[in-house]
């Protein structure tokens, strides 16, 4: 799995875990409803930083807390 696609995985499974769309998570985390479709769509495999600490100030965890997942244990070598 790549980072894009992890970090879309775990967006989606904080969604759940809360039972709240993504839409909704926007709206608490003040991140464009756009820019949360393309992540999780797979349009956008490169968020920033920025974006993801929005997203865990929005669902009130620390950015520790958003990597601290399985899906970031099997991480592909992103430099061949």
């Amino acid at each position: 799995m790549n980072i894009g696609n992890a970090v879309k995985e775990r967006i989606l499974e904080l969604c759940d875990e809360r039972k709240i769309t993504i839409n909704k998570l926007g709206m608490i985390s003040v991140v464009t409803q756009s820019t949360i479709h393309n992540i999780v769509s797979g349009r956008n495999n490169s968020t920033t930083i920025s974006t993801i600490k929005k997203l865990c100030d929005g669902l009130d965890i620390s950015i520790v807390e958003f990597f601290s997942s399985k899906v970031f244990e099997d991480l592909e070598q992103e430099i061949q």
